[in-house]
């Protein structure tokens, strides 16, 4: 019987490991900077396994695979992976870790890269194996890269300038506040690993993956103010140099290693969350004292500045008005038929592709009908793809990624002509109810996401129902559309982010969402700005959040019987927003259609 396209690529990597004296391999989506959405070279589980998705690792032994993956992705998996070649494992319920530390032989090697898994991961997992006399063991090139004969090389694409007018502070002037931290925990240097963290600290973007406007490149930062940045020379422009200035030394990408081998004695910070086993066994084989920390670079990012924030509602009435345009277009065609996932995913980047500001979109376009709209993280293509129909439901999700701002809203719509039904009403009303119950939050200062999270699941829950997804995560500014540290979520199994105070400059999103396996799923997202609120009487600092998105939410599916007159009130003065933030930019059959849109809901 002739072996299938990932059954072979699963055969090779087997016959692979062999001649290695490997027993397994552990393969994650990652790359050497452990970002969220990497570049094409690094997509190496979904070349083995075929799963499209941003979160997932697979490991293969001799006899056996599994691929592990969240309840985001749970219908995605099951379409996209062959359950004859990997079992299905889902996460947090399981770890890599715990499933090796019962499934790998006794006295077995599981290789790993060293290059795409933390430190953590790593010391985790050789304490799950070493019960069985089993051990991580790490290679030198990766096995899947061996076997990958057609793998795209990394991008060298030019590394663009940021300039000050988008990100309000100075290259000089960041690293001079980061020489400050480290010279106050008397450190000598930090390792900047993640991507964000590189492109805000010296004010440079790329276009080396896509929906994230990074530059492929790593960071020392000294204690002085200096610092060394690591990037294939190909990338670097004249411009860049001029921008950088003497302070930044720029050596080529594989020198990066042996400047971490001569920092011996030196004390080094090293953030474990965003740096990768590699660049602590380079450090501490060489002698270098590592302290783990917090990159310094995460939360002065996250807290924007007033040029960030200035950029971001400018960015936000931009994109509004691209999705208003694009709803209108949708209220008129979709309706009769002809109309499917991709053209209106495409259609609506056409919208988006008509501002000069535009650079990419901040993340795949979630453009999911009827039961699709049920997987969260649902991705469209080629082969998923079906027709918008009408009298259903369709849920998009997207976002732009600006030169002054990342956008990310999701609008759920009725496709007309029939009605939705008690059910479909209900539950767009429970997630309207939440996403206006935390809009309204006001909190003092000190506040976590994890104390936010119930007001939006409050009304669901009510109903007995809930979502398998965090309410908000935090937003770049011209970056990654999924920001650190800040998010809003249930405190559990230790989640990154929900322990992080909220503060005044932050920027979240707030997308409860209700979905029903097989029939039809809601959200309903805007991005919000967390600021500082001046009470009468107040005791103490207190916090409130600015709502940045300004679209039309679909009236058709909300049952006014479920919302209070102060939940109408948030709608009426919400909706009068967002007519008078887009009609300026609107015209014609367009205006005529956001005019009706926006009327208030108080008056039916």
């Amino acid at each position: 019987m002739l072996m299938n396209t990932h059954e072979a690529r699963l055969d090779a990597l087997r016959k692979e490991l062999k001649t290695r004296r490997l027993d397994g391999f552990v393969v994650p989506i990652s790359d050497e900077h452990m970002s969220e959405y990497v570049g094409a070279y690094a997509q190496r589980l979904a070349w083995l396994t075929g799963f499209g998705g941003s979160a997932g690792t697979a490991v293969v032994l001799a006899d056996k695979a599994a691929i592990f993956i969240d309840g985001r992705y749970t219908l995605q998996v099951r379409e996209q992976v062959d359950g004859r070649l990997f079992d299905y494992v889902s996460v947090p319920a399981t770890s890599v870790s715990a499933w090796l530390g019962e499934h790998a032989p006794g006295g077995s090697k599981i290789g790993f890269d060293p290059w795409l898994h933390g430190k953590p991961w790593v010391d985790a997992t050789n304490k799950a194996l070493k019960a069985k006399g089993a051990a991580l063991e790490p290679v030198e090139g990766n096995p899947i890269d061996a076997i990958w004969a057609d793998q795209p090389a990394p991008s060298l694409a030019p590394a663009l300038v940021h300039g000050n007018e988008y990100t309000g502070k100075s290259s000089e002037a960041k690293r001079s506040e980061v020489a400050e931290w480290l010279a106050a925990k008397g450190l000598d240097a930090a390792v900047v690993s993640a991507l964000d963290g590189v492109a805000w600290l010296l004010n440079l973007r790329g276009t080396d993956v896509s929906c994230t406007p990074v530059a492929l490149s790593f960071v020392l930062a000294h204690a002085d103010g200096t610092a060394e940045l690591f990037i294939a020379e190909d990338k670097v422009t004249p411009e860049l140099r001029a921008h950088l200035g003497n302070a930044v030394t720029v050596r080529p990408r594989e020198a990066f290693v042996p400047q971490l081998k001569a920092l011996a004695g030196k004390k080094v910070a090293v953030d474990p969350e965003r740096s990768v086993e590699a660049v602590f066994a380079a450090l501490q084989g060489a002698g270098a004292q590592v302290i783990e920390l917090t990159d310094p670079t995460v939360l002065a990012k996250a807290v924007k500045n007033p040029v960030e924030q200035a950029g971001q509602r400018a960015a936000q009435a931009r994109d509004g008005a691209a999705i208003a345009r694009f709803l209108h277009w949708l209220s008129v065609e979709a309706p009769k038929g002809g109309q499917d996932e991709l053209s209106a995913a495409a259609r609506l980047q056409a919208f988006r592709e008509e501002s000069e500001l535009l650079r990419d979109m901040s993340f795949d376009t979630i453009s999911a009908a009827g039961p699709h709209a049920a997987s969260p993280h649902y991705k469209v293509d080629e082969a998923s793809n079906i027709p918008i129909d009408p009298s259903s439901v369709y849920l998009v999700d997207s976002g732009g990624q600006y030169l002054d701002g990342t956008t990310d809203i999701t609008r759920t719509v009725w496709i007309g002509p029939g009605q939705p039904t008690a059910e479909h009403k209900d539950r767009f009303t429970r997630v309207l109810k939440g996403h206006i119950m935390l809009a309204q939050a006001v909190f003092p200062q000190g506040t976590i996401g994890s104390q936010l999270d119930t007001l939006a699941r409050h009304a669901l829950w009510q109903a007995g129902v809930d979502y398998a997804h965090g309410t908000g995560h935090g937003v770049g500014s011209f970056l990654s559309v999924h920001e650190g540290p800040q998010r809003i979520a249930k405190a559990q199994g230790g989640q990154a982010g929900t322990g992080q105070e909220l503060l005044a400059g932050m920027i979240l999103s707030n997308e409860p969402g209700y979905y029903k396996a097989g029939d039809f799923g809601i959200r309903t997202e805007n991005l919000v700005l967390v600021e500082r609120r001046e009470i009468p009487g107040m005791e103490g600092e207190w916090l409130g959040l600015e709502t940045l998105t300004f679209a039309p939410i679909d009236r058709t599916l909300v049952d006014t019987s479920l919302l209070t007159r102060d939940e109408l009130k948030w709608w009426d003065d919400y909706h009068a927003k967002v007519e008078a933030v887009l009609a300026p930019q609107l015209e014609g059959e367009v205006l005529a259609w956001l005019k009706e849109a926006c009327r208030a809901l108080s008056r039916g």
